[in-house]
């Protein structure tokens, strides 16, 4: 099994770098000099694209458009961390191996990303190149090869993130990205666009407010909503930050001058 998830995850890796060049490269790189509206509109056309060109390959292969990821036994257990008390019983706080694993890559992931980012030659180009292309390729940066870079960071990223959210809940669908990306770019705004650990303390800070929602809408409510309505909070969180706080937790105003 730790064999078939190794290469499992060498594969994904390399096809999401693949699929991110080549994205990159066919509906990105044309609109370089295009109004900044304009390659947002891709993004979301690029996402639709392989979404519903996955789910056009899947059902024509079996007639299902979702897959079953392989549960692996031993990292379903469960490591007791503590036991409680509670009324005339006792209840056992435990966490299953395969969340440890997870927590340990992303933070792993996080580590190696911002070292990147802030302490490498590579990562200064491209905070440079995202600041100011002109003056980025005037100092004598290859812009269009840093954005392909970075791409393909991205692309990495992505592949291993998709990869352990399916190795958590087991089942693999075109559209299983879609919501966790929203609340991603939620947690990015809330901790701070071009903060890499503003973007954690903002995935952190969503997540116990949705874990708060989902466990005591139904009692504020008297049963009347559940923990469906959960995302409520993550995009209502997105409006008033958007409203009161637009450069985010972690994020600091950006001045010109003339």
């Amino acid at each position: 099994p730790i064999i078939y998830l190794v290469i499992v995850t060498f594969v994904s890796v390399l096809t999401a770098m693949g699929v991110s060049l080549l994205t990159e490269r066919i509906a990105y790189r044309p609109l370089r000099r295009a109004p900044r509206l304009v390659p947002l509109i891709a993004a979301i056309g690029v996402s639709f694209l392989l979404q519903d060109t996955m789910r056009f390959l899947q059902s024509a292969i079996n007639g299902d458009f979702y897959r079953t990821f392989p549960e692996f036994g031993p990292f379903a257990q469960r490591l007791t961390l503590f036991t409680m008390p509670m009324n005339d019983r006792t209840i056992d706080v435990a966490i299953q191996y395969k969340s440890i694993m997870l927590i340990t890559f992303a933070v792993v992931m996080l580590v190696a990303l911002n070292y990147l980012v802030n302490a490498t030659r590579l990562g200064k180009a491209i905070r440079s190149v995202a600041q100011d292309q002109k003056t980025a390729s005037l100092m004598g940066i290859d812009v269009n090869r840093i954005i392909a870079l970075t791409f393909l960071i991205g692309g990495a990223m992505g592949g291993a993130a998709g990869l352990l959210w399916a190795f958590r809940f087991t089942r693999v669908d075109p559209y299983m990205g879609f919501i966790p990306g929203l609340k991603a770019f939620t947690a990015a705004v809330l901790g701070g666009i071009g903060s890499i650990v503003g973007a954690m303390l903002g995935g952190m800070v969503l997540g116990l407010l949705e874990s708060f929602a989902a466990a005591y809408f139904s009692i504020f409510s008297r049963g009347a909503f559940g923990a469906e309505y959960k995302d409520i909070f993550a995009f209502g969180i997105l409006i008033l930050v958007l409203i009161f706080r637009p450069q985010g937790l972690l994020g600091g105003k950006t001045t010109q001058k003339a």
